[in-house]
């Protein structure tokens, strides 16, 4: 152990995301072949457990529990406490040894933390704004030549709340969990990734629940939709209906330059939502059904039960403005990936 003990930098840092569980006093040891941590686990009084999330950092490659040898107090309902130890078997991932910084980044997230605020994820840095549910009107409310037959009938839907992503998943979010980038424009990590199909989203978003404990998945369509016009309001676009102020909020065909743009560059919707029309489109978690308005539930519709396609919404850098609509339907087989086809995730609210 003193072999790779003596080439290592360790930085121990609680990341502090303004919630009620906390972690405090870290240190650090060894006990044989394993390097040890130790903290203390405090929350408000009555607060008796608290999910605890560690990312350790080990040059410049991210790894989530899943990925080390560790074992301790760590994950879903951790009591409160003082002298909470995780320790990480070394050697086991590393027989060799190696070389670099060592980051170990511990947080800490309480049974009410979450639950109808804004918060930033631990592990990846993705900020999410809370969505109040509600009911809406879905479908296309317009009524013109824009909407397809797909959009039709327009139908009661209500929807709970959720937590949902203000930007697409990034290049360099995508990266922190998955370790490669499969993106075509790579200009930098705060672009979008894309090029990633339905099924690769599903692995994205399995590795970072392992690693940070919690339950994100892709919005459904009614989340989404209901996401993307304000709260279900009736907006054309995303934020807005006015299509001389199209510009102000969206990256389409008419002014992306046939390519994406980093995240958050135009002007959110009334939820703080970026880019939920234009730049790159978005994939859903439903199957899609060229009829299923006709037959929705109207409580927290998911989608047919079954399918070929899964459904996309929002449009891209590539689109005219009819197909950037906040009511516009597309849908592709679930292996397919496209230069504008990205994602982003909800976390349901406790």
């Amino acid at each position: 152990m003193k072999r790779i003990l003596s080439s290592i930098l360790l930085v121990l840092c609680s990341a502090s995301l303004a919630f009620s569980a906390e972690v405090k006093n870290l240190s650090m040891g060894t006990v044989g072949d394993e390097i040890v941590l130790t903290y203390d686990l405090v929350g408000r009084l009555g607060e008796r457990e608290a999910d605890v999330t560690v990312v350790l950092t080990i040059g410049n490659e991210r790894y989530g529990a899943d990925r080390l040898s560790l074992k301790g107090d760590f994950g879903k309902k951790v009591a409160m406490g003082r002298g909470k130890r995780i320790a990480w078997e070394v050697l086991k991932d590393f027989p060799a040894g190696f070389e670099g910084q060592v980051s170990w980044e511990v947080s800490a997230a309480g049974k009410d933390d979450v639950a109808g605020k804004n918060f930033t994820d631990a592990a990846t840095g993705m900020e999410f704004a809370f969505v109040k549910g509600g009911c809406f009107e879905m479908g296309d409310t317009f009524g013109v030549f824009l909407g397809g037959s797909d959009e039709k009938p327009v139908h009661s839907v209500c929807v709970g709340d959720f937590h949902m992503g203000k930007y697409e998943v990034t290049q360099a979010q995508w990266e922190k969990v998955m370790g490669s980038n499969p993106s075509h424009f790579r200009k930098g990590g705060s672009y979008p990734v894309e090029e990633v199909s339905w099924n690769d989203a599903q692995e994205f978003i399995g590795k970072l629940n392992r690693m940070t404990g919690k339950s994100y998945r892709l919005p459904t369509e009614a989340e989404w939709e209901y996401a993307a016009r304000s709260g279900g309001k009736r907006e054309k676009w995303a934020g807005t209906s006015s299509e001389a102020d199209l510009a102000d909020y969206v990256w389409y065909a008419k002014n992306a330059g046939d390519s994406t743009h980093p995240a958050g560059e135009k002007k959110p919707n009334g939820l703080g939502l970026y880019d939920m029309s234009g730049n790159v489109w978005e994939w859903c978690g439903d199957w899609y059904g060229k009829d299923y308005y006709a037959s929705s539930p109207r409580d927290n519709p998911t989608g047919p039960s079954s399918g070929e396609s899964r459904v996309y919404r929002g449009g891209s850098w590539y689109n005219i403005p009819r197909h950037v609509r906040a009511t516009h339907r597309y849908c592709s087989s679930p292996n397919f990936r496209s230069t504008d086809l990205c994602f982003r995730l909800v976390l349901p609210a406790r």
